[in-house]
């Protein structure tokens, strides 16, 4: 795990403006720092790393290819690449190998297949600078599901690419302005979706692209994001894979016997643990307790000559600890288990940090702990797994099932008479469903019910159709104005529709959240909460092997019973007793919600002061006030909205106060 950072010049370039750019990412790479130029053609790239394979200088970036053509900067693991190694031997066109570094494996592997077959064949997750020397071409890729970052644009005259907006930021005549249709997608979805960024001209590249710039591409910046197949102002952009063929694919290709798929999901799963456990650094799992997580420890423990590391945390305040069931799990699996229990004052002293840490405006509040338990296995370990992307590839989101089926109810009455009930049921605040539910069976309530079922009949009451459910739930400012000023248009819709004929709507709405909720919401998030303190982290689910199977895999194998998940808990449950497991889905959760209300309301109502938002000119500060004055009164949760509003002013305050400071 590194980070990486580039320039094509428009003018000059040196040395030190490629080091400028990589000194505010030495969070991502502590371990060495290098900058290669090909000063006659404007092309400079940077490194730095964090060693993970190959610890000596051997793995020194950037890296040269033996025949001298390519220089790569690269983030990321290859899982694969001993297995290249053989087949470029086998083929007879190895050179001689200088270490043993997925870094050297990968740049030879291009240099004699090419990028995009090179691709094709890696197991892992990446972002890449190559310069070709001979074609005089930079390339840009990103992994299958974008589990690596990597941003790029035009700014000063330069184009520009790096793993983190703030390598991007120290460029000398770094002046980009806010784009107000990326804010107003943020304000609706709380993370801002690719290819946007917070910036005008300034991208995020979509997982699984190979974006190719010729050294004039500096000279103009396009009016809009390059989109997937256009070429313009020498910069092209071409999927080398693509998750909507895969399900496509899955579903003209289904498993017909769910015996079969259970025994091929292990093999596959537990091959790609077996092969992200490979490190010469100390590797261990984060464990909460839920299916995902603990499915991955069963595996690596099971698979694992010794004992499995594992790390969790909780919350000293009663409610909101998930730490005993990880404990059970761990005591269980026999894993060497590390717990640490912080306090809500902890975490809240956390949230000053959040602006420069995810150093775009972002607004997922569980940032919070996954930093946190980051921080914790840090100490123990420089490589973690973790259990995400299960939920997207095997249907663990209740919204996948719950809100269809209320979906096929509701869509019976006629719109009038629906939009008058679910208006009317969603205007009845949070507390009178948590009530309700306290007096129903069916035992221990899921996080945030109330909230969760006052949105839904908002939502299902101004719906024409499921996938109008589905992207309108994601917006939380959903049949309102938005409080972003002057940004035009609508939020970007995900292509519910995936051009497939009959697709389950289950699978139509997983797949809308693994191409955006997942890379730009959850990945992000783990990213930068443990690349801060210099972890890496890795995700059995997200190998592509993985993923093509479980798209292969009918939905019934996925949700039964009004149940997420099944073949995975069938998974599960022939290493742990299903009894460990039956409870709600919990997430990892803090009551922010709570606390602007409380402690936090004091820095929530100055980020917040009408007369600060008039000053600024980018939020409609009526239209924030009232929705501030609902959620004090316990009309409206409306947490995740005035949560993104509050990231995003914490943002810019930390902007400001960066800028003041070099200034000095």
């Amino acid at each position: 795990m590194c980070g990486i950072a580039g320039i094509i010049a428009g003018g000059g370039l040196d040395a030190a403006s490629v080091k400028r750019m990589t000194d505010p990412i030495a969070h991502r790479g502590p371990d060495d720092e290098g900058v290669w130029l090909d000063a006659q053609a404007g092309v400079g790239l940077g490194h730095r790393r964090l060693a993970i394979v190959d610890l000596s200088p051997l793995g020194h970036q950037p890296m040269g290819s033996s025949d001298g053509r390519y220089i790569l900067s690269y983030n990321g693991e290859i899982y694969n690449h001993a297995a290249l190694r053989g087949e470029l031997e086998a083929a007879g066109l190895a050179p001689a190998w200088r270490g043993h570094s997925d870094t050297e494996t990968l740049v030879e592997c291009i240099a004699a297949w090419g990028l995009e077959t090179t691709l094709r064949k890696c197991v892992g997750m990446f972002a890449l600078g190559l310069w070709d020397r001979k074609e005089r071409l930079l390339h840009l890729a990103r992994d299958r599901f974008g589990e690596k970052p990597l941003y790029y644009g035009w700014t000063g005259g330069d184009f520009v690419f790096a793993s983190e907006l703030k390598a991007l930021r120290s460029h000398p005549r770094f002046a980009n302005e806010i784009d107000r249709s990326a804010l107003r997608l943020f304000a609706a979805r709380t993370y801002i979706p690719a290819p946007l960024s917070i910036y005008r001209h300034i991208y995020k590249l979509q997982p699984g692209c190979i974006l190719t710039a010729s050294t004039d591409v500096a000279k103009t910046a396009p009016s809009g994001a390059p989109r997937i197949g256009s070429r313009e102002g020498g910069l092209s952009i071409a999927a080398y894979w693509s998750y909507r063929a895969v399900v496509a694919q899955g579903l003209a290709d289904p498993i017909g016997q769910e015996d079969e798929a259970l025994e091929r999901l292990e093999a596959a799963l537990a091959e790609a643990i077996k092969g992200q456990a490979v490190a010469d650094v100390p590797v261990g799992a984060f464990l909460s307790g839920g299916i995902d997580s603990s499915t991955v420890v069963a595996l690596y423990q099971k698979y694992s000559s010794g004992k499995v590391s594992t790390f969790t945390i909780g919350f000293e305040e009663a409610g909101f600890n998930e730490a005993e069931y990880a404990k059970q799990v761990a005591r269980h699996f026999g894993t060497a288990h590390h717990e640490n229990y912080v306090t809500f004052r902890e975490a809240q002293a956390l949230i000053p940090s959040l602006p420069a840490m995810y150093d775009e405006p972002f607004a997922d509040s569980s940032q919070i702990p996954t930093h946190l338990v980051s921080r914790f296995a840090r100490e123990q370990v420089t490589v973690a797994l973790s259990g995400d992307g299960g939920d997207e590839l095997f249907g663990g989101y209740n919204r996948y099932f719950g809100t269809a089926r209320l979906w096929s109810q509701m869509k019976r009455l006629p719109r009038p008479v629906r939009a008058l009930a679910g208006g009317g049921l969603g205007h009845l605040p949070p507390g009178f469903w948590n009530g309700l539910s306290d007096v129903l069976p069916g035992g221990r309530r899921p996080p945030h019910f109330g909230v969760k079922v006052q949105k839904t009949f908002r939502t299902l009451g101004a719906a024409s159709g499921l996938g109008d459910v589905f992207t309108t739930f994601l917006n939380e400012w959903s049949g309102e104005r938005s409080p972003v000023l002057d940004a035009g248009g609508a939020p970007g819709e995900c292509a519910f529709d995936l051009d497939i004929g009959a697709a389950p709507d289950a699978v139509r709405m997983m797949y809308c959240d693994a191409v955006s909720y997942l890379p730009d919401d959850i990945l992000c998030k783990v990213d930068r909460a443990a690349m801060a303190v210099s972890l890496e982290t890795r995700v059995p689910f997200l190998d592509h092997r993985v993923a093509e199977l479980a798209a292969r895999m009918p939905v019934e194998m996925k949700i039964k019973g009004g149940v997420g998940k099944h073949i995975l808990r069938r998974l599960l449950y022939r290493e742990a007793p299903a009894a460990m497991f039956e409870r709600p889905k919990a997430g990892f959760a803090v009551p922010v919600g709570e606390w602007i209300r409380g402690p936090l309301r004091p820095w929530a109502e100055s980020l917040l002061d009408h007369g600060r938002l008039a000053d600024q000119g980018l939020f409609d500060a009526a239209i924030v006030h009232r929705r501030w004055q609902q959620h004090l009164r316990g009309e409206r949760d409306s947490t995740p909205a005035l949560w993104a509003l509050l990231m995003f002013q914490a943002w810019q305050e930390d902007q400001r106060s960066s800028a003041a400071r070099a200034a000095a």
